[in-house]
């Protein structure tokens, strides 16, 4: 069975890598701008066990300029193509993009899966979803692009999240995207503060209710220095115990920048998680 026939449905949890192509991402901006930077770097992150390669050309990052369609298809679509076009990279391809025209370009250039940040809201991405049969991930986004100082009221996040990740869900059916092609994304660090970071975290499982594979990106975020004070580069550590609380609690694929380390966390914790369930 193939990588896409079982996405977001085995019983391990599966590493998204990121492979950010552009100069101003809040962890790893500048790190892979030239095309020879992207595709080592895709190399190397399925080398070390990525399920997932995910690129991605425009930051989200609080304050960030937004960038072009055509500016955004210039960073993306050569590194896809070589990815693709590589017979020695296993790892599926996903485009991070809410454009309908790059996520186009992208599925046309061998991209497997849409991570769509604005959670399919777009009746064109919701249309090029629907024909195109390709997977998409539905993340739940009100703060998009990010502005550091939305602090929204919620008196429970999680409640707040789900029921808007369930109507984004019941207007993707309406546009004619299948059930089986969804994976929804609560959206760490998009919509809330550290407070709520955590708690969305710590009840992933609450979304599994919801009947869709879970994705979670809490990599390097910033709620992971609540605890301690840490620079981006610096919270592989925290970042591993965010995921890895997801993971204990229903999540079916991570989003993270340090993948050999997150491979390696995973499956030292599952084989730990299998054993106790035995005895």
């Amino acid at each position: 069975m193939s990588r896409m026939q079982t996405l977001g449905t085995t019983d391990y949890t599966q590493v998204m890598g990121i492979l950010n192509v552009t100069p101003d991402s809040f962890s790893d901006g500048g790190r892979y701008t030239t095309l020879e930077e992207a595709v080592a770097r895709a190399g190397a992150i399925d080398e070390v066990g990525a399920d997932i390669i995910d690129v991605g050309g425009e930051s989200t990052r609080p304050g960030a300029d937004p960038v072009s369609v055509q500016e955004e298809l210039e960073r993306v679509l050569p590194v896809i193509e070589q990815i693709t076009a590589d017979p020695d990279i296993d790892a599926l391809v996903s485009i991070d993009t809410y454009e309908p025209d790059v996520a186009e370009a992208a599925l046309a250039a061998g991209a497997d899966i849409v991570n769509d940040q604005n959670g399919l809201d777009n009746p064109e991405m919701q249309s090029l979803v629907a024909t195109h049969g390709c997977k998409a991930v539905l993340m739940d986004a009100v703060n998009l692009p990010v502005d550091a100082g939305y602090n929204p009221k919620s008196d429970d996040i999680v409640v707040d999240v789900y029921e808007r990740l369930q109507d984004r869900v019941e207007r993707a059916r309406v546009a004619g995207v299948s059930d089986d092609q969804l994976i929804i994304d609560p959206g760490i660090g998009f919509a809330t503060g550290a407070e709520d970071d955590l708690e969305l975290l710590a009840r992933t499982g609450e979304f599994v209710d919801l009947g869709f594979p879970v994705l979670v990106g809490a990599s390097r975020k910033s709620f992971t220095t609540e605890f301690v004070d840490l620079q981006p580069n610096e919270r592989v550590a925290p970042s591993l115990a965010a995921h890895l609380v997801a993971a204990e609690n229903g999540a079916n694929i991570v989003r993270v920048h340090d993948v050999a380390e997150t491979v390696a966390a995973l499956r030292t914790a599952e084989a730990l998680w299998s054993r106790q369930r035995t005895q």
